[in-house]
């Protein structure tokens, strides 16, 4: 008995995208079933947010072709086309906040009478839509008044509407809690069987096991594996995103530290909250390094930069040294022994006109100096200093700081956290886009800073940043969801954050 073959409804074959020197995509696969969920899994880093653009039409591959039906995609110049193939509900909304559901699902193609909106027909032509996909909204209420899951099924509507059958969903969890994520499920599935095809991207593997009937997993901007949910066991799918066998990954743990437990206490924590976390206790110990992980829209970040003085949180304390501690103030921070190398070098680490010299000793010029009179030639040895302490490679302290590679720019910014002797020194993602020399130059900064009784806090995607770690907390959500402490396994990590219970 012969079986038919299926044409996929979106296929994706050897895909290459590269941005400059980077490879975002080097080998990107894709093939899509018509009336399928299908699952599309990966790190940070994987390469995922890159195939959705090429998917979408927003970018064209380097190499590789995309095909709907069969069909080659329509140039990238044809928005109306991939309009009618394919539609990508972000995390973020790309719905007009203050225009009714009607006047968004209608937005730019509006029904005219003798030349003008016809409001009547707008508003049935859109209840029209909403009943046809048992969307239950009302279409004259103002979007902006919507909850975050009415406002993804108008947005899938309006997909709709144009003809596409093909619905990329980014994230769509992220906001939602557990009751709201089960209507959506409901609803999906619902969808599903009225012949429209999902791509569900999330790093709530839990949900992909729910939802969806296929996972492809993108590993370092590789295809990895297609594969039936029903068939892939959560560890193989945990141990094809992590990159090895469990067996591997558990000769390779590291070491537990020897933390001094008897350190004392400097910094102490207690129900911080924020928009981004809530009800957060946390303690680091003199000398001691805590890593905080969790997937973007965790609140890790926003956590750390409170401790900097980046934000203010809407409840709770934390006390450095015994003191408490000023939130919303930099300057106040960087009194109280905070010092931090932010998550973006650029914009919020040096200041691009200036030399290497004039960034590193930015923080701690009153020292340099009194009165705000700072010798050039005492300057110029501090900073020729922390340039061989940090090994930035560089002519000397005068060249400009926009004159050097990502790796030693970063070792610039931190070589000015260091330069205040720092009590606590905050890290985001501290090894982000350095290359392999820099980055193992910057931990050993990291270790040396522990050795001198540094308490660090460092916030990374990264695991080997997180592996120097005495423990390492992981939120999910915004709070506190795991502990590991040093010598925990890849895939025990990776399991925490991406919200996996690891007995599937």
């Amino acid at each position: 008995m012969s079986t038919a073959v299926i044409t996929p409804l979106a296929e994706a074959r050897d895909i290459v995208k590269r941005y400059g020197p980077t490879t975002a995509l080097a080998d990107g696969r894709l093939t899509v079933l018509p009336g399928e969920s299908h699952a599309l899994v990966g790190r940070n880093g994987a390469g995922k947010s890159t195939l959705v653009r090429i998917l979408t039409g927003l970018q064209a591959p380097d190499e590789g072709t995309v095909r709907f039906d069969g069909e080659p995609a329509p140039p990238l110049a044809d928005r109306d086309a991939w309009r009618r193939k394919v539609a990508c509900v972000y995390q973020h909304p790309t719905v007009v906040p203050e225009l009714t559901v009607a006047e968004n699902l209608f937005i730019n193609r509006q029904p005219l009478q003798r030349g003008f909106i016809s409001w009547r027909r707008l508003r049935t032509e859109a209840a029209d839509l909403l009943a046809t996909w048992d969307v239950q909204v009302d279409p004259e209420a103002r979007t902006a008044d919507l909850k975050v899951e009415d406002r993804q099924m108008v947005e899938i509507a309006r997909a709709l509407s144009f003809g596409a059958r093909f619905i990329i969903l980014d994230e769509p969890t992220a906001q939602l809690d557990n009751r709201e994520i089960e209507r959506l499920f409901t609803r999906m599935r619902a969808l599903q069987d009225s012949g429209v095809t999902f791509l569900f991207i999330s790093h709530h593997l839990q949900e992909v096991y729910e939802v969806c009937q296929t996972v492809t997993v993108l590993r370092d901007a590789r295809w990895i594996t297609t594969a039936p949910v029903a068939e892939l066991p959560r560890r193989a799918l945990v141990e094809a995103m992590a990159g090895e066998s469990l067996e591997a990954l558990a000769e390779q743990a590291v070491d537990p530290g020897d933390v001094d437990h008897d350190a004392p206490v400097l910094l102490e924590a207690r129900g911080l909250t924020s928009p981004a976390y809530e009800n957060i206790d946390l303690t680091i110990r003199r000398g001691e390094v805590v890593g905080l992980a969790g997937i973007s829209g965790s609140g890790k970040v926003e956590l750390a930069e409170s401790f900097a003085g980046l934000h203010t949180p809407t409840g709770g304390t934390a006390r450095l040294g015994g003191e408490r501690l000023q939130f919303g103030d930099v300057q106040a921070a960087l009194k109280a022994g905070v010092a931090c190398v932010p998550r973006d070098r650029h914009d919020q680490g040096l200041v691009a006109g200036m030399t290497i010299g004039d960034n590193a000793t930015m923080s701690v010029l009153d020292r340099l100096g009194r009165f705000g009179f700072v010798g050039t030639d005492r300057k110029r040895g501090f900073a020729t200093a922390l340039i061989e302490r940090l090994d930035i490679h560089a002519e000397g302290p005068d060249q400009p700081v926009s004159d050097l590679s990502g790796g030693n720019a970063q070792k610039v910014v931190m070589a000015r956290a260091l330069a205040s002797d720092p009590r606590l020194l905050v890290l985001i993602n501290p090894t982000a886009g350095v290359d392999v020399k820099s980055k193992e130059s910057l931990l050993a900064r990291m270790d040396s800073a522990r050795e001198d009784g540094t308490s660090v806090l460092v916030v990374s995607d990264e695991l080997d940043d997180l592996r120097r770690c005495d423990r390492v907390l992981v939120l999910f959500h915004g709070r506190v969801v795991a502990e590991h402490p040093a010598g925990w396994h890849d895939h025990e990590l990776i399991a925490s954050i991406e919200g996996v219970d690891n007995h599937g």
